[in-house]
């Protein structure tokens, strides 16, 4: 399984690279953060695939990177070549940027 970290997610961001980002988490963690990108319930993935591109990189994410990662091993079973864990999830996400806000308060 192929993963990204959150500094090179936000390097896709910043660039406004071509890519997917899909977030496997309930409806209910939305709450907690959301930073954007196709929102598809993990237990809903398989009957979405119409929705998930073959023809750019995908990153799959939720809170933590496990149910993000069983989805990339799922999909990649079904011959997607182009998907990507976000390694630590939404967590990583947001101690990153609480780290990079920090640094630049001094």
């Amino acid at each position: 399984m192929k993963e990204i970290t959150v500094a090179e997610l936000k390097a896709l961001k910043d660039t406004k690279a071509d890519y997917q980002l899909v977030d496997v988490r309930e409806e209910h963690e939305l709450e907690i953060c959301e930073i954007g990108g196709l929102h598809i319930p993990m237990g809903d993935v398989m009957d979405n695939l119409d929705k998930i591109s073959k023809d750019k990189q995908v990153v799959i994410h939720c809170r933590s990177g496990a149910r993000s990662g069983a989805i990339c091993q799922a999909l990649e079973a079904q011959g997607y070549n182009n998907v990507y864990n976000l390694k630590g999830g939404i967590i990583a996400w947001q101690l990153k940027l609480t780290l990079l806000l920090l640094n630049t308060k001094h």
